[in-house]
């Protein structure tokens, strides 16, 4: 089973440039008023709506430590603070967010997970 995720948008260029050009993210479809981006097995759609859509948490995740902190040099000017590793979950993460506010997790697993 495959799936997207969508939010409602204000700015659907300036997303498209923020996923793709920081996150490295790929069009995947262009509809009317919609773009759908691709990052692995995630696909994430926005839609021009008069409202933001700022719920829940987008995390991108990564195979290793080396590739969050890839990630949080990218991302340094609009990180809320470097990477740690949280115990409770067994994971190295850092948090920023989108132009439009969205909450964005950017972590690895420290144990085997299946991918």
């Amino acid at each position: 089973m495959a799936g997207i995720i969508f939010f409602k948008t204000q700015a659907i260029s300036e997303l498209e440039k923020f996923y793709a050009d920081q996150i490295g993210m790929q069009v995947w479809l262009r509809q009317a008023d919609c773009i759908v981006l691709r990052h692995e097995n995630l696909l994430l759609g926005f839609c021009t709506r008069t409202e933001v859509d700022r719920s829940g948490m987008i995390t991108f995740f990564y195979k290793n430590k080396e590739e969050v902190d890839t990630m949080y040099a990218r991302l340094k000017d609009i990180a809320r603070e470097s990477p740690t590793e949280n115990e409770k979950y067994r994971i190295y993460q850092f948090f920023a967010r989108d132009p439009e506010d969205r909450i964005l997790e950017f972590q690895c697993f420290l144990h085997p997970v299946d991918i």
